[in-house]
């Protein structure tokens, strides 16, 4: 729980940064911050992917996840319910109606907040990587471009910012307990193959950071299930 509970801080610190400050990083700073982050990433990524027990196992498991979560279109949903939720975070306002107006906005900033904290690839593989004990650098990264992020949308929404804190300690949090409790009926190869991939999905979602090339990591997470399954079996 230790990377969910920093990242939890990280938003909170970045969140009241952003109503002191009331302005937003300037586009150069914020490109070159995440640049760093996205290199990091990276690294991490490359470093997972070097524990592969069965080479074999893993390639398979990629092309499979990746024909499941494509057929399934994981990505799609997972937008379309976040879409969903700002449209609800939204209410038509009257002119004039200035306490309508304030609580939409302290609405959809919530909403907005929430989503992009939680809702992603490395929210789930960092919330993994935790519950399985090993040091969560991923949701340290994470909590860096979060930290980040909460600044620039406090400094626009206020403090509803510092309340999407709440989603990410019960999302990520609840994914950490579940992945420690599996952990418990995993073999060494089972958790090598797994971390495995996702290092290699970790690489993925670095060349997403750089915009390197848009590369649909959120689809390919069934490789993880997929991985631990195979390693059962052979």
């Amino acid at each position: 729980m230790v990377g969910t509970l920093v990242n939890t801080a990280a938003v909170i610190a970045g969140g009241a940064v952003g109503l002191l400050i009331h302005s937003r990083l300037s586009a150069r700073m914020t490109n070159i911050v995440f640049q760093g982050i996205g290199l990091v990433t990276l690294a991490i990524g490359i470093s997972m992917s070097l524990h592969i027990q069965s080479m074999i196992l893993v390639v398979v498991s990629i092309v499979l996840g990746a024909i499941t979560g494509q057929a399934i279109d994981i990505d799609k949903y997972l937008r379309r319910f976040s879409d969903s939720l700002q449209k609800k975070g939204r209410r038509k306002v009257k002119p004039g109606d200035e306490e309508s107006a304030a609580s939409n906005r302290f609405s959809e900033g919530f909403i907005t907040a929430s989503m992009l904290f939680c809702i992603g690839s490395m929210a789930i593989l960092g919330a993994i990587e935790d519950g399985m004990g090993k040091t969560p650098n991923l949701l340290y990264t994470k909590s860096i471009m979060d930290g980040i992020s909460a600044i620039a949308l406090a400094s626009s929404f206020g403090v509803c910012i510092l309340l999407s804190s709440i989603p990410v300690l019960i999302y990520q949090g609840s994914l950490t307990l579940f992945a420690a409790f599996i952990m418990r009926y995993m073999s060494e190869s089972m958790t090598e193959n797994m971390t495995g991939v996702g290092g290699i999905l970790l690489i993925g979602l670095a060349i997403n950071i750089l915009k390197i090339k848009d590369i649909n990591v959120t689809n390919m997470l069934p490789a993880l299930v997929i991985v631990v399954l195979l390693s059962y079996f052979f």
